[in-house]
C-alpha cells in the first residue's frame, strides 16, 4: 500500500518544484530508493503531461564503478550523461542510501577524477534544466539523526511536505537586505571571518531546487575573504567523515586547513584544482524544523541558526567566477547550543545565536516545538 506522503511528495516535486509541462522531458534519477517511489514520480510525470526517463542507481555498484575508475571509462560516461542532459527540460533526484560510508575506502584520486569529468553534465543540469534533488529517509539516515525510523519518516515527510510560502515573504527581505551588502563580518568560538557580497545576488530557495529547503545564497567577491572559519557540523565528503574543520584564508584563498585527525584527507580534497581552495557559496539556512546535523547536506545546509560557507563552484545564479568540481557545503551552527556566534551586514547585527534581530525575520528563527 503507498503512503499518501509519497504521492503528494512526487505531485509536489513535479507541480511546484520542476513546473512540468505537457510534452517535457523528466529525468527522474533513482539512487537506493524504493520502486514505489519512481512509480509515483513517474505517475506525476505523465499526469503533467510530460515524458519521463528513468535512471536506476545502487550504491554497491557504484562503488565498485568508481574503485576501478579510469580515464577512458568516466570521459565516455561523462560524454554520454551529458548528451543526455542536453535533451532534458526537468530532472529530478531522489538520492537513499543503506550506507552513508559506502564510498569511503574508494582512492581519492578515482573519486577527483570522476567528479572532473562528470562536471559539464552536472553544470548542465544545474544551468540548463528546472532541477530538484532530495533524499529519501532510510534507516542509515534516521541511525545518523539519532532516530528512530518511524520518528525520522515523520520528520522527514514534515519538512518535505512544509508550506515553503508561508516562508518566502521573510526570505525574500532577507534576500533584498543582503543585496544591499557590501560587507559581511561572521564572528564565532575559533571564526572572526570578512568578505564581500557588494552586487552579488541573493537567491531565496523555497522548495524549487532542494527538498527540503530554507537557505537563502549568495557567493563572496572572490578574493574578499579574509580570517579564520570553524565549522560546528560534521560534513561527509566523498565517503569520508570529517568533523571540527578549520580553515584560514588570505585574500579569498584557503592558505592553512586543519580537521580533527584528517589534515591529509582534507587538504588533498583542497587540493583538487585551484578553484577548490576558494569560495563559490555563502547561505544562511533557515528552515526553523531542522534543528541538528546527520551528516546529510541537503538537511544539514538547511539548519535554522546556520550558515555554509562553500569551497569550490559557483552556481551560475551567483556567479563570482570560481570554478572547480569541489563543491563542499560546510555547515557553521551558530545558536547558543553550539557555542553562538554573530553576522554583521555593513556593521549591523542581522542575526545572534542564530535569532535575526528583525521581528519581520522572525518566522525563519528556529522552531521551539
Amino acid at each position: 500500500m503507498t503512503d499518501p506522503r509519497t504521492t503528494q511528495l512526487a505531485q509536489n516535486l513535479v507541480k511546484h518544484s520542476c513546473k512540468v509541462q505537457p510534452g517535457e522531458r523528466v529525468l527522474l534519477d533513482m539512487f537506493d530508493t524504493p520502486d514505489e517511489v519512481a512509480i509515483q514520480l513517474i505517475r506525476a510525470v505523465r499526469a503533467a503531461g510530460g515524458i519521463p526517463h528513468l535512471h536506476l542507481h545502487h550504491g554497491r555498484v557504484t562503488r565498485e564503478m568508481l574503485s576501478g575508475a579510469t580515464e577512458p571509462q568516466y570521459e565516455a560516461i561523462g560524454k554520454f550523461a551529458l548528451e543526455e542532459m542536453q535533451a532534458m527540460d526537468c530532472y529530478i533526484a531522489v538520492r537513499g542510501g543503506h550506507n552513508s560510508f559506502e564510498n569511503s575506502g574508494v582512492p581519492a584520486e578515482n573519486m577527483s577524477l570522476a567528479q572532473r569529468l562528470m562536471r559539464p553534465s552536472i553544470d548542465e543540469r544545474v544551468n540548463h534544466t528546472r532541477w530538484c534533488v532530495l533524499r529519501w529517509p532510510t534507516p542509515a539516515m534516521a541511525q545518523g539523526a539519532g532516530m528512530s525510523t518511524e520518528a525520522f519518516e515523520d520528520f522527514y515527510f514534515r519538512c518535505c511536505l512544509a508550506d515553503y510560502s508561508s516562508l518566502r515573504v521573510a526570505m525574500d527581505k532577507l534576500a533584498a537586505r543582503m543585496m544591499r551588502t557590501d560587507r559581511v563580518h561572521i564572528v564565532g568560538p575559533g571564526t572572526d571571518l570578512t568578505f564581500s557580497i557588494k552586487g552579488m545576488p541573493a537567491i531565496p530557495c523555497s522548495g524549487e531546487l532542494n527538498i527540503p529547503d530554507g537557505e537563502v545564497f549568495s557567493a563572496p567577491v572572490r578574493d574578499s575573504v579574509n580570517g579564520v572559519v570553524s565549522y560546528t557540523a560534521p560534513s561527509l565528503y566523498r565517503g569520508i567523515p570529517f568533523e571540527g574543520v578549520k580553515l584560514r584564508f588570505e585574500n579569498g584563498k584557503i592558505v592553512e586547513a586543519h580537521c580533527d585527525g584528517k589534515d591529509a584527507e582534507l587538504n588533498a580534497i583542497l587540493d583538487s584544482d585551484e578553484g577548490a581552495r576558494y569560495v563559490g557559496e555563502f547561505a544562511l539556512g533557515v528552515n526553523p524544523e531542522v534543528l541538528k546535523p546527520m551528516r546529510d547536506i541537503l538537511f544539514d545546509e538547511k539548519i535554522a541558526g546556520s550558515f555554509h560557507f562553500t569551497p569550490g563552484q559557483a552556481y551560475e545564479e551567483c556567479d563570482n567566477g570560481n570554478r572547480s568540481q569541489v563543491h563542499w557545503d560546510l555547515v557553521c551552527i551558530q545558536r547558543a547550543d553550539y557555542g553562538g556566534g554573530e553576522i554583521y551586514f555593513d556593521g549591523e547585527l542581522i542575526r545572534k545565536d542564530g535569532i535575526f534581530t528583525d521581528p519581520e525575520l522572525s518566522i525563519l528563527n528556529p522552531a521551539t516545538h
